[in-house]
């Protein structure tokens, strides 16, 4: 006869079986929750605890456990159990009050809460201060700049603008229009020290101005190719030189549909009486203050970033070339911007921010 007690295994009930076999499959269940899984389906499967330890690399003992663990407490038992700590040193009342203060008030001497003084204020360690902002999702230390626009017609160029983005009219083209004016051309004063493993790119902060170029863009919203030209005045006949190229590049038998801000070069009695003329040119201003509305503007910040930021000019010549360079290669494989925000989003967003603004400061008063 064999020694010891014979073991219990476990029946199973189809639920219990293949909630077992869901655990064992899901990507995201933990690995020690799957090997108890597996443990308990062998041990129904009638296998031995030394043979299931076997296959899975376990020792006995634990097979034997958690085999027992779940004739015990079923699929319940196959979870940890919360584990005992220490308990809170910082109750609800100190965090409400490290929240209100960060909201309401300001140091004095200072237009923001640092930690160091939010932990004198409140009796508790910077790491808590820090820890209660991080899940509140308070940053006292950043600060963003905004403008509401006081357009009569922001509404309706907004809506106007969007719809072009999102449902563009057949046979035409819609391009966003604008300058980068007074782009300056930067030498370093001392040669650049280039990256090396374990050392970033080092640059000296002083540079020698070199003169200035103004870039005209105009971006493609479907396809993401731009149309761009440096001159080194930016002035109203330098606009319509653009717009002559524009004109050039743009097939014949197609629209033109221009999304511009309200600079004086674009509403100047020459440019009006230019596009006058051509039936086929129709002009889109941005409202007021709403350079964010226009594409081109996206398209500026990459040139920045990529090309301009960190580069080292000893000429505008210089500067030109490394622009039109970006330029041949943004063109070479153009990628449009996707605009996800429909008309109707973007005014309820800017009024819920309005309606806050006018809240808070009218309690304020």
């Amino acid at each position: 006869m064999p020694a010891g007690r014979p073991k219990a295994h476990p029946t199973l009930t189809p639920e219990e079986r293949s909630e077992l076999e869901r655990l064992i499959r899901r990507r995201k269940t933990s690995q020690r929750l799957a090997q108890r899984a597996r443990i308990v389906l062998k041990s129904a499967d009638g296998e031995n605890d030394v043979q299931i330890g076997r296959d899975l690399g376990l020792s006995r003992l634990t097979v034997g456990r958690w085999r027992r663990r779940f004739l015990k407490g079923r699929l319940d038992a196959l979870y940890d159990e919360p584990r005992p700590g220490a308990p809170r040193k910082v109750q609800d009342d100190k965090i409400e009050e490290i929240v209100v203060t960060t909201l309401e008030e300001t140091p004095k001497g200072a237009t923001h809460w640092s930690t160091r003084d939010m932990a004198k204020r409140t009796g508790v360690s910077r790491e808590t201060v820090r820890r209660v902002w991080k899940a509140f999702g308070l940053q006292p230390h950043r600060s963003e700049t905004f403008k509401l626009s006081p357009d009569p017609l922001f509404v309706e160029k907004v809506r106007d603008i969007v719809g072009l983005y999102m449902d563009p009219p057949n046979r035409a083209l819609v391009l966003c229009v604008d300058e980068k004016s007074q782009i300056q051309a930067l030498n370093r004063t001392q040669p650049l020290l280039p990256m090396q493993p374990g050392q970033v790119e080092r640059r000296t902060h002083d540079y020698e101005r070199c003169g200035t170029t103004s870039l005209f863009a105009a971006l493609d919203v479907a396809t993401g190719r731009v149309i761009g030209k440096c001159y080194r005045k930016h002035r109203t006949k330098e606009f319509l030189r653009f717009l002559r190229h524009i004109e050039n590049e743009v097939p014949e038998d197609l629209d033109v549909h221009l999304v511009m801000d309200n600079y004086c070069t674009h509403k100047a009695e020459s440019v009006t009486r230019w596009l006058a003329r051509r039936p086929r040119f129709h002009v889109h201003y941005t409202p007021t203050y709403s350079s964010w509305i226009n594409q081109v503007e996206r398209w500026f910040a990459l040139l920045t970033n990529r090309a301009l930021k960190r580069g080292s000019h000893r000429s505008t010549i210089a500067l030109e070339r490394a622009i039109y360079e970006f330029l041949e290669a943004h063109n070479e494989e153009p990628r449009p911007f996707t605009w996800l925000k429909t008309a109707d989003a973007i005014l309820e967003s800017i009024a819920r921010f309005a309606h806050r603004t006018i809240a808070v400061h009218g309690a304020a008063n």
